[in-house]
């Protein structure tokens, strides 16, 4: 009885048991069943999930624009390197007259390795390893090592027109020619975490949205092996950057990078800089630093401080240029009108000092510009006041960013009030400005008054071919009269000419520069100003030739140790003139050179005109003696040969010689040389003077008016 229950038990636990089973077996069913019908589980889209297992999508990186100098020449481009894919599959191809797979492995494997083995050895081991690849019964295959290819392979392998070779880039990569060329004006770009070159200084990073280009994509069905499967495949093509090209001339480029070389190795510095603009349009042509650095590499980036608009300093003496200017236009200035020189002081007890300590007694203000008398500065600032002077610089263009397309414009700073303040201000302390300010007001010189906004592109180009953007000369406006042009164009080339024998130093070879020096003390972050022996910025600002300036230089150097600061101006412009074919006469540039003039004081007329003869120079006699007791250059001082030299004899009538056709720095030194009054109309060379030749000249009564074309 007990064995019949417990079979009984048995049977019902083997019941229950097989009824969960089925039970548990039921449930998937039904569960695989609305899987089936429904697709969706738990939230997920199944189908969705499957294709997106089996789908890759892929980028198709943009090509970055170029960047070239003015004449198309390549100075920033792209340096990639790229994956060889080759196509074996025959279903790729729709359209057997327009092939899109590898049809003539032999072929194809022959013209690969032309271009990717280097010698006949590798050639044959490459045709060898590739005609493998290519051997396989794959959709597509990538060749190994032989398939990591750069930039110009790519272009290489292009030109061949193979059927079923594709390419994926592997990195992306930007090269620069010239290595640290202009490399503040270029700056530099790099591939990002997301694998885009971005722009992260100077052009690169001022245009980078138009550089870049817009990415494309191709998306496809991919099978385990994660190969293509079938030739169906969604892409959207990639759309290449614009090409920019800058106003920079290549060749003047080059000379400003040797001449900031050969000037570094001169002596030690905190930095240099020397930029060129053409005068008539506004196009920065060239501009050299250093330091500098290697955009390939960023070897050297120590600062990302673009120095031309970047770098804030007190400009010292060049800023007299504007202050001088500012009396002009405000109708306050008298050239001839004298005033001591050596100390000023302030009615707060500040000692204002030339920078001789003494000065150079009582001297008139166009003698003060040219001796850089920082009393003359002060007298004229103080007559004008804080305000009209302020007004002056903003209307100049200090104090506001110029808008030249480079990260990191500055400002500067014009603000002064007490008259110790104004006082500075007008001889260039207490005051900052950038590279570029000082390049844009200088144009206004070189323009009869009107200044022009400083360019550094020339035209855009995008990826159709099409011309987005084409420079335009920009006028900012009419900031000074014709007259205060000409006046501050005479001054500065009595800086040049006809005022220290230093100076001497910037006269170049075979055309005519005219500009102001400047010194500045570096103000110290604890107050006041460093007093060390090379705590100065130096500075020259000027244009050439005087009679028309085809261009504006701008050279400044900080903390410069050695002796060539001077010479590095003249050279420049010496080489600038010979790589533009520039010159002011129907002489070749390269046939003048410089003369030293000897001393003829206290000789012989004869035998002074004769030694000027034999020089090359032509010598202009004043008066009827037979001794001469005076004469312009002065000795020791340097010259153009062509040049003409005036001695004053011991005679008492000085006739007026023939001066048709002098330039008018000749007939401006010619006057000033014998004390005569003058006045002058238009622009160029003399045409006629009121005073005929031959006629006896009384300096004290007459006026030299003085009719130029």
């Amino acid at each position: 009885m007990q064995k019949k229950r417990r079979l009984t038990n048995i049977n019902l636990n083997v019941k229950l048991t097989m009824g969960i089973v089925g039970l548990f077996f039921l449930i998937i069913i039904i569960r695989l069943c609305f899987i089936v019908i429904s697709n969706n589980v738990d939230g997920i889209d199944l189908r969705e999930f499957a294709d997106n297992r089996n789908t890759t999508k892929q980028t198709l990186y943009a090509n970055r624009g170029i960047i070239y100098d003015r004449d198309g020449i390549p100075l920033a481009k792209n340096a990639n390197s790229y994956k060889i894919i080759a196509i074996l599959s025959p279903t790729r191809t729709t359209d057997a007259k327009n092939p899109y797979h590898v049809v003539d492995k032999d072929k194809t494997t022959k013209s690969l390795c032309s271009v990717l083995a280097t010698d006949e050895k590798d050639k044959a081991t490459c045709e060898k390893e590739v005609k493998n690849y290519l051997s396989q019964d794959l959709y597509q295959v990538e060749l190994g090592n032989w398939g990591k290819i750069g930039e110009d392979e790519k272009r290489a392998i292009e030109n061949l027109d193979l059927p079923g070779i594709e390419f994926e880039t592997l990195s992306k990569k930007r090269q620069y020619i010239n290595s640290s060329w202009a490399s503040y004006i270029l700056g530099y770009a790099r591939t990002n975490d997301e694998g885009k070159i971005k722009g992260e200084l100077g052009i690169e990073a001022y245009y980078n949205d138009i550089l870049e280009g817009k990415d494309g994509f191709v998306e496809y069905q991919q099978d385990a092996y994660g190969y293509k499967m079938g030739n169906a495949e969604n892409r959207v093509l990639a759309v290449s950057g614009s090409d920019i090209y800058l106003t920079i001339d290549s060749d003047i480029q080059n000379v400003l990078e040797n001449a900031i070389a050969n000037f570094s190795k001169s002596g030690s510095l905190d930095w240099a800089m020397l930029t060129v603009m053409n005068a008539k349009t506004g196009e920065i042509v060239g501009s050299a630093t250093n330091p500098n650095f290697n955009p390939n590499n960023l070897v050297g980036l120590n600062s990302y401080l673009t120095p031309l608009v970047g770098y804030q300093y007190e400009p010292g003496s060049t800023m007299k240029i504007f202050s001088w200017m500012a009396a002009m236009e405000n109708g306050i200035y008298k050239g001839d009108e004298l005033y001591p020189s050596g100390i000023k002081v302030l009615s707060d007890g500040t000692k204002i000092k030339d920078f001789n300590d003494v000065g150079w007694g009582n001297i008139n203000y166009d003698t003060g510009f040219a001796y850089s008398s920082n009393v003359g500065a002060t007298n004229l600032a103080l007559t004008l006041g804080s305000s009209k002077l302020i007004d002056f610089y903003n209307k100049m263009g200090f104090g506001e960013k110029t808008g030249l397309p480079l990260p990191g414009e500055e400002a500067g700073l014009i603000d002064f009030y007490y008259e110790s303040e104004l006082a500075n201000a007008s001889f260039g302390q207490g005051v900052l400005i950038t590279p570029v300010q000082m390049l844009q007001a200088l144009t206004s010189i070189a323009n009869d008054g009107v200044m022009l906004r400083p360019q550094l592109v020339s035209k855009i180009v995008d990826s159709n071919g099409k011309t987005t953007y084409s420079f335009e000369r920009e006028e900012v406006g009419e900031v000074i009269k014709k007259e205060t042009a000409d006046k501050m164009k005479e001054l500065m080339h009595k800086v040049v000419y006809d005022s220290f024998d230093y100076n001497r130093e910037y006269i170049p070879n075979g055309l005519s520069l005219i500009g102001k020096t400047g010194t500045a003390q570096i103000a110290s972050p604890n107050g006041g100003y460093y007093t060390g022996y090379y705590d100065y910025i130096r500075s020259f600002a000027g244009m050439f030739p005087y009679e028309d300036p085809q261009y504006i230089i701008y050279f400044a150097t900080k903390k410069y140790t050695g002796n060539d600061y001077v010479k590095i101006v003249a050279k420049t412009v010496e080489d600038i003139a010979r790589v533009t074919n520039l010159s002011e006469s129907k002489n070749d540039v390269d046939t003048k050179k410089i003369v030293s003039i000897p001393e003829y004081i206290n000789k012989q007329v004869e035998t002074a005109v004769l030694d000027i003869q034999k020089k090359n120079l032509k010598g202009i006699v004043l008066g009827d003696g037979k001794v001469v007791i005076n004469q312009y250059p002065s000795s020791n001082t340097k010259t153009i040969d062509t040049s003409k030299i005036f001695i004053m004899t011991n005679g008492k009538e000085i006739k007026m010689p023939d001066v048709v056709g002098w330039s008018t720095n000749e007939i401006i030194a010619f006057c000033n040389f014998i004390g005569l009054k003058y006045k002058i109309n238009g622009f160029g060379k003399v045409k006629t003077t009121n005073i005929v030749k031959d006629t006896v000249i009384n300096v004290a009564n007459m006026t030299l008016e003085i009719t130029l074309e």
